[in-house]
């Protein structure tokens, strides 16, 4: 199971393209994953015989996890594995991805040694993954395994007592820091009026006696859940609200959807939306006020030359933010091709991790639903998500005293005060509506 981003601890498994006895070649589409972000199908990078399928669809497998063994013959290796490819076949979801993860060691020497040379249109890239130096600052050394447990678990490593010779932190003094802080961690009380010390059947309990209809969470809505609450926790969040005049903005999409190029067909070749010259205001907002242009990384901030906006796109059942790169640097025309085609991709689940994964900050815009003004949650390791309203009508005063009506949208900036301090943030959404009411500043 390859690992598509780095916060993918497992994939399902929705259609398997080859049945086992088939001979496969570099670049045939063996399965199809579904994470909780996106739908990916996965070519094999060498050639032989499908032999065995140890996780059939339906079923979810964790990164790593071997789900077949592809031989170099057709006759003893896939005889030897009918049994084993039926009973994984016939196994329900629930109990093959128990199956993968008690497969001996010793069935997975049927694949074929070598190197494995992967062809460049059908490449799997697997991003790897760092839990820190071999090398602490004080000169103890710590095992591959040590590193990833601290990682997962949350412990610092400066703080652990290694049992290894020299100085060498193993993985079970890892464990046993784990152990020492689960035991020390004060337990949440539980009570009537503390819903998230309840457990599903307490809560299911109250409403006993109220229709209701269970919903089972997918990937993705636990992939929100989790990081949201993250989010709130761990960052400290604060929020900038201003009130924008988008009159002058609004002409000039006008007039630019007007003056757009057709094709042969007479179609126009682009399509500008009120979201797409806010994205090219907020990238050029973040290149003027650069020290926002950053996110946090725990020990240091890390400040962005380019302006990577990531958008908010609604899915059934949750939302994806793919990201517009070096979006300060693009046309309008093409920031807008580009925003079309990455939210068809997304909704449907055809996103790659590069697509979505990083990003300065992120715009989320809830104006086409209505919504006068929200305050958005901001997503991690992000500093910054500019929040966006509804267009709206109001009266304001003119320079000779007299009264005149104007389009005008809300717009709240969270900020994660590690970062961006509240001068900054201010100075940073007043550069974006300086850009928002004088359009043709963000064009040269």
């Amino acid at each position: 199971m390859p690992q598509l981003g780095e916060t993918v601890a497992e994939g399902k498994i929705t259609q398997w393209f080859k049945s086992a006895g088939e001979t496969i070649k570099p670049g045939d589409n063996l399965f199809e994953i579904e994470t909780d972000k996106a739908s990916m199908e996965v070519p094999s990078t060498t050639a032989g015989v499908l032999a065995e399928i140890r996780v059939p669809a339906g079923a979810v497998a964790p990164v790593g996890a071997v789900v077949a063994v592809i031989a170099d013959g057709a006759g003893a290796a896939v005889a030897s594995s009918k049994a084993a490819a039926a009973a994984a076949a016939a196994a329900p979801p629930a109990q093959a991805k128990a199956m993968v993860a008690q497969a001996p060691a010793a069935q997975i020497t049927t694949a074929p040694a070598g190197p494995i040379e992967l062809d460049p249109f059908f490449e799997v890239r697997t991003p790897a993954r760092n839990y820190g130096p071999a090398r602490l600052p004080g000169g103890r050394r710590v095992t591959p395994l040590a590193r990833r447990l601290a990682a997962e678990g949350g412990i610092d490593l400066a703080k652990i007592s290694p049992s290894g010779p020299h100085g060498r932190i193993f993985a079970r003094d890892v464990e046993a820091a784990t152990r020492v802080a689960a035991t020390a961690a004060p337990r949440p009380a539980t009570s009537i009026a503390s819903p998230e010390g309840l457990s599903a059947d307490s809560i299911k309990a109250i409403y006993r006696d109220v229709p209701f209809r269970e919903v089972p969470l997918d990937g993705m809505r636990r992939t929100i859940a989790r990081r949201l609450v993250e989010a709130k926790q761990t960052i400290p969040h604060f929020y900038l609200t201003a009130d924008v005049e988008i009159t002058r903005l609004l002409a000039l999409r006008e007039e630019a959807n007007a003056a757009a190029p057709t094709d042969n067909a007479g179609k126009p070749e682009f399509k500008l939306s009120l979201n797409d010259l806010i994205i090219k205001a907020w990238a050029t907002a973040l290149q003027r006020v650069p020290a926002a242009n950053a996110v946090w990384a725990h020990d240091r901030i890390l400040c962005f030359e380019h302006s990577d906006v990531a958008v908010a796109v609604a899915l059934e059942g949750g939302l994806i933010a793919p990201v517009i790169r070096q979006a300060e640097k693009k046309r309008l025309a093409a920031i807008s091709n580009e925003m079309k085609e990455l939210a068809a991709r997304a909704r449907a689940k055809k996103l790659k991790p590069s697509d979505y994964e990083g990003g300065s900050s992120t715009i989320s815009n809830l104006g086409m639903f209505g919504v006068r003004e929200f305050a958005a949650i901001i997503n991690p390791p992000q500093a910054t998500i500019l929040a966006v309203g509804a267009a709206r009508r109001q009266a304001t005063e003119r320079e000779d005293g007299g009264i005149a009506f104007a389009s005008v949208l809300s717009v709240t900036l969270s900020c994660d005060h590690r970062v961006v301090d509240g001068a900054l943030g201010a100075e940073l959404i007043a550069a974006f509506r300086r850009l928002v009411e004088q359009p043709v500043t963000m064009l040269v």
